[in-house]
């Protein structure tokens, strides 16, 4: 559910999006505010945290990690990568039970 959530929040925000510096912000900060509504709106006991990086897609290299600690029973998180020709996306959302 999360996970089919977050690829069509990615595809709504930059389907057909060329790669753009001067934009990569507003992009960013535009679907971390989606999400973070759209989570809200499946009303769950859970505090979230989204984090979204946006990078041209050059055939340069990139590695990145999340670990946290925390109830492994109740709490957690999911990453999503996307791409198209000229951008790669990654969000990570991680939620903590309340």
């Amino acid at each position: 559910e999360l996970l089919r959530f977050l690829l069509q929040a990615i595809e709504s925000a930059l389907k057909d999006t060329v790669y753009n510096r001067k934009k990569v912000m507003d992009w960013s900060n535009t679907l971390v505010a989606s999400v973070l509504t759209g989570l809200q709106n499946l009303n769950k006991p859970f505090k979230y945290a989204v984090t979204c990086l946006i990078m041209q897609k050059t055939g340069a290299g990139m590695t990145t990690a999340a670990a946290c600690f925390w109830d492994p029973t109740m709490d957690g998180y999911c990453t999503v990568l996307w791409e198209n020709s000229t951008i790669y996306c990654i969000v990570t959302v991680y939620g903590a039970a309340i």
